[in-house]
């Protein structure tokens, strides 16, 4: 059986989607829809070059008129939403109208709770949608979700993950592999998580301790980002007494930008300046984009996960530990970042494309783990295990 799949947006984690439905997800058709009609098309042109054959075009639409998605998008069977979270409760209302099953990038949590909201919409359509796919939230939830049933009785999981170049240059030590309103998006406001069996509110950049991985990655700082856990600790309450994530860096990133925050440059009220009102964000984000920004050409990069999950096994305290690393790849030119995030979406399309996942706005930590990861150790990504 072949699937129709329209991929809404057209940037960077969309074309690295587009490719894995198109080689691994059945395809008979791939339809890039961005308000960038140009973008559209080039990502299709560079989807039918990997892929080796003729399988994806490309098309201008405007993903906030939901009038006019739901009739370009009719008769698509599966929706992969990698465009900003501000449209994916539209899209998601979409979905159901036109009976496709659906999967985005997320970056909101609070977008998440509402798509939630549209439960019993989705299961009368007999579709199956998953909000906040991608690295994280998305596969490092999934991460967690393994180790967790690698337990008889799991308590406490503890998260950490990141994006990296794999040579660091100075002063930054940091290359952006998406957007920079995602990543300030992240290093704004809180993160929710279980402490105590409750549900715990955590400042940005709280939390910084320092952590070993293999070499050449070496040592790596952990700190508290927004909504890396998406509905997890909710969906997790009352099974978990502790769940924490947190992002990796390179040491000092969590100082430098925590004194931007203290400045005031992620504030999004506007100031004035010589009698012009400048929002801090959107000049932070001109200013920072051409120095840790990806640029055009490849970025060599490294994603690193961890996942350490403490429980019980057979009667007895036991703990495993899940690591994930991944690089850039030379040969489609997929930064690590892509694969993983793109690919993590994917992947749950697929899964409920082929009648895998149950009908229903499906959190991302009730997909299972252990499909999940047999996907993606079948896509080259390198995942080990510890204990248990």
């Amino acid at each position: 059986m072949s699937f129709t799949y329209a991929v809404v947006g057209a940037g960077r984690q969309g074309v690295a989607a587009a490719y894995d439905l198109a080689v691994r997800g059945d395809a008979a058709r791939v339809l890039f829809v961005d308000l960038d009609d140009a973008a559209a098309r080039e990502a299709a042109a560079r989807v039918n070059a990997l892929a080796g054959r003729d399988v994806a075009s490309g098309a201008r639409g405007d993903a906030s008129d939901e009038r006019a998605m739901a009739a370009q998008l009719a008769g698509t069977q599966a929706v992969l939403s990698a465009a900003h979270y501000k449209v994916n409760l539209g899209l998601t209302r979409v979905a159901a109208a036109i009976g496709a099953h659906m999967v985005d990038l997320g970056g909101h949590t609070g977008v998440v709770r509402e798509q939630h909201g549209l439960d019993a919409e989705a299961r009368r359509a007999g579709i199956t949608i998953v909000p906040d796919t991608g690295m994280g939230p998305g596969l490092n939830v999934s991460l967690a979700a393994y180790a967790m049933s690698r337990l008889d009785r799991p308590r406490d999981v503890l998260i950490w993950d990141g994006g990296l170049p794999q040579v660091p240059r100075e002063p930054w030590n940091y290359v952006s592999t998406f957007s920079m309103s995602g990543l300030t998006n992240e290093y704004d406001g809180a993160a929710y998580f279980l402490r105590g069996g409750g549900i715990v509110e955590v400042p940005a950049f709280d939390g910084l301790e320092l952590l070993q991985f293999d070499e050449p990655i070496g040592t790596l700082e952990g700190f508290v980002t927004s909504g890396g856990l998406s509905t997890a600790p909710w969906t997790w309450q009352g099974t978990l007494d502790r769940l924490e994530n947190k992002t990796l860096r390179y040491p000092g990133h969590c100082a430098r930008f925590t004194a931007y925050r203290d400045l005031g440059l992620l504030g999004q009220t506007p100031v004035d300046v010589g009698g012009a009102p400048v929002v801090p964000r959107e000049m932070f984000h001109a200013l920072l984009e051409p120095r840790i920004g990806a640029g055009s050409g490849p970025v060599r990069d490294v994603c690193v996960m961890r996942v350490a999950a403490a429980g019980e096994r057979g009667g007895r305290p036991a703990r495993v530990v899940i690591d994930l690393v991944d690089r850039y790849d030379e040969v489609t030119g997929f930064t690590a970042m892509q694969r993983l995030t793109g690919w993590h979406a994917a992947i749950c399309l697929e899964l409920a494309v082929r009648g895998r996942l149950a009908a229903g706005v499906v959190p991302v930590e009730r997909v299972p783990g252990e499909l999940i990861v047999a996907e993606g150790r079948a896509r080259g990504w390198d995942i080990r295990e510890t204990g248990a």
